[in-house]
């Protein structure tokens, strides 16, 4: 760690949340008379909230990165280019299906495409399983990349929930960067993320006066699902499965049962574990339960990133697998 690379990820976390608050307080007006969401069968709110405050943290992230990263330098110039193209495609996918619903099938083919240009600039060079053939390790990451853009938008349905993933699990990243397990590229990036959340966070307190919308949560998934690639690459695979872990458990965990029971997956609907803890608990209270949870997981990544053993890290996947089931149980029982 140097004083520099401090300095410049302060700067970058503080740009980024003094630009996505200014942002989001001037496109408010514009958005409660043009972006409502109603409230359906997912939603967790009771009346019409204007949805679109993603344009801010998007816009701020995407402007602090890519003033800062240039600045720095990079080793690789074309995947940022990559990466922030992408983001602002998906983005604009998902404004559109804010505005009017876009179909399932082309929705995540155009979501593929994002995700795909990403894989594409990716160095041939950078293996996660060297014995596997590109091709099918390429296309596993597409799907999985598919899915995790998917869960983080799935789970955008309460107040302050995306805030309670993306700060620990940003904060995490630029940890790791300042001790020399990342590029300084992928913590700016994390830096400017984190940061952003945190400018948008006080208009998205219960009771939400603006929501992120698909035109914030897609971006944001890409974003993260990319910073996870660049730690799988590093072979850090417990600390890839520990920032996200309560996101997969409570995503995944709902799919599985849904398809169990046959339901249409494609559907609005309100089974997710912190879905089901309205019915008992608040949602300060959920919200405050799922930040300290992954500021656990979040320490536990790091740890397992700096020890050389295996059985440590296992241990640590271990600790984390059962922090969180017990907190998916605690939200089932409120069903």
């Amino acid at each position: 760690m140097t004083i520099f690379q401090l300095l410049i990820l302060l700067c970058a976390t503080l740009a980024a949340a003094l630009l996505s608050a200014s942002i989001t307080w001037l496109i408010r007006p514009f958005l409660l008379r043009h972006a409502l969401a109603r409230p359906n069968a997912r939603s967790s709110h009771r009346v019409p909230t204007p949805q679109g405050a993603g344009i801010a943290v998007i816009a701020a992230t995407l402007l602090v990165a890519g003033t800062i990263i240039p600045y720095v330098g990079t080793q690789d110039p074309m995947m940022p280019l990559a990466l922030f193209g992408a983001a602002l495609f998906i983005a604009t996918v998902g404004f559109a299906d804010d505005v009017k619903s876009i179909p399932v099938l082309p929705r995540l083919t155009l979501q593929a495409l994002a995700i795909g240009a990403i894989l594409f600039a990716t160095s041939t060079e950078l293996r996660i399983v060297p014995a596997c053939s590109i091709w099918v390790e390429r296309g596993l990451l597409l799907l999985a990349g598919l899915w995790f853009v998917n869960l983080v938008n799935f789970m955008d349905g309460l107040d302050w929930m995306t805030a309670a993933e993306v700060v620990p699990f940003t904060g995490a990243m630029v940890v790791l960067g300042l001790l020399g397990e990342l590029s300084l590229t992928v913590s700016i990036v994390a830096a400017a993320l984190g940061g952003a959340m945190i400018g948008f966070a006080p208009f998205n307190r219960p009771v939400a006066k603006i929501f992120l919308g698909d035109v914030g949560s897609l971006p944001i998934g890409l974003l993260l699902g990319w910073c996870l690639l660049e730690i799988l690459y590093r072979h850090h695979l417990a600390t890839a499965f520990l920032l996200p872990l309560y996101y997969l458990a409570d995503a995944t965990v709902t799919l599985l049962w849904r398809l169990a029971r046959g339901e249409a997956v494609w559907t609005a609907h309100r089974s997710h574990f912190y879905q089901q803890a309205t019915h008992g608990l608040t949602v300060f209270r959920i919200v405050s339960e799922v930040f300290v949870l992954n500021v656990g997981l979040a320490a536990l990544a790091i740890a397992s990133t700096l020890t050389r053993s295996s059985a440590t890290s296992i241990a640590f996947v271990a600790v984390g697998s059962i922090a969180v089931a017990f907190v998916l149980h605690r939200f089932s029982r409120q069903r």
